[in-house]
């Protein structure tokens, strides 16, 4: 559920507008539509994405589809009162029955007509379901990489619309110079960012610019993936407790300008079970570790929201010496525009 403190109130901020030359397409790549338990079996739901609706349902067999919203037969919004039957989608208007693969299977009143619905590309990782995007409705050149832990999923999660695009909310991860002055946290690279095709792996030793009393007792070294312009995940090992904390930044264009952000942590034993399979005194750490490192992230959020819903896109920065991860991701990221 998203929460407030997204966009600015009206009559205090205004979005920058970005003029025809700073405009940036929706990028390919795999996106975030929703969480795995936001859909159990036989419940359908709807998500905005790349300004149209997408209707997302999940089989009485478990398996997880995604379809363009309206019925092919007189145009009724499938997730504005459709059920799931069996493996079927079920039009709320008519009760025409689309099976699978899109197929109309099935209509009270006799045989079904040749039909289909108009099918996205899904995969379910980590507790999380995506969509794939590209222009022309090219299929996928690359996968979603999970996460090397089987049984890792979110277990606290957050979520706003900022008003910008994904590449600039992501970008903002090799931003190192924003890090002191506006969160007030150092920075010291242990590993650069090096792209791999698709992906894009950094480790980073961040911690506070005061540090407190305690710190230098906590170790801050975080892994970084980007994959996309769409998904990042932190991983931090915490040994002085025990565990190894994760953290997803989702970002899922919505419409022009627009993009929803959904922050999701998970704990698991440093070098042992997910909470699940964990005792329940762990479990109870676990899932209280992954709060508090949630609230933490969120606070960093909001201090980034106000820069983002005012700012404008910039096609040609001019970067300073030290802004040399940004160089590095802007020549990174053109791989997920259409060529010009």
């Amino acid at each position: 559920m998203a929460k407030r403190g997204g966009l600015p109130e009206s009559g205090r901020l205004q979005a920058a507008v970005d003029e025809p030359g700073r405009r940036l397409p929706y990028p390919s790549g795999w996106f975030c539509l929703a969480r795995s338990r936001e859909l159990s079996p036989g419940k359908v739901a709807t998500r905005r994405f790349m300004d149209e609706d997408v209707v997302l349902y999940r089989t009485r067999d478990g398996r997880a589809h995604a379809v363009r919203p309206y019925c092919p037969h007189l145009g009724a919004h499938l997730g504005a009162g459709g059920t799931v039957e069996g493996r079927n989608l079920v039009c709320p208007f008519h009760g025409f029955a689309f099976g699978p693969d899109g197929t109309c299977v099935g209509t009270p009143d006799g045989l079904p007509p040749r039909a289909r619905l108009s099918h996205h590309t899904i995969s379910e990782r980590d507790g999380f379901l995506f969509v794939w995007y590209a222009p022309g409705g090219a299929a996928p050149t690359w996968e979603i990489p999970g996460i090397a832990r089987p049984g890792i999923a979110p277990t606290a999660a957050w979520s706003t619309e900022v008003r910008t695009y994904p590449q600039e909310i992501i970008e903002n991860t090799l931003d190192f110079q924003h890090l002191p002055v506006l969160h007030h946290v150092s920075v010291r690279q242990l590993d650069p960012p090096t792209p791999q095709g698709p992906l894009l792996r950094m480790r980073l030793r961040l911690g506070p610019t005061r540090p407190a009393v305690l710190a230098h007792r906590v170790r801050a070294d975080h892994t970084f993936l980007l994959a996309g312009l769409g998904y990042l995940c932190v991983e931090l090992p915490v040994p002085a407790l025990g565990l190894t904390s994760y953290l997803w930044a989702m970002h899922t264009p919505t419409g022009p300008r627009r993009t929803r952000m959904l922050v999701a942590t998970a704990c698991a034993d440093l070098h042992g079970r997910a909470a699940d399979a964990a005792s329940l005194p762990r479990r109870g750490l676990h899932r209280a570790f992954a709060r508090a490192m949630l609230r933490t992230a969120v606070g960093k959020v909001h201090q980034d929201l106000t820069i983002w819903n005012t700012k404008r896109y910039e096609p040609y920065p001019r970067l300073a010496p030290n802004d040399r991860a940004i160089g590095l991701f802007r020549h990174w990221a053109h791989q997920f525009y259409p060529k010009p």
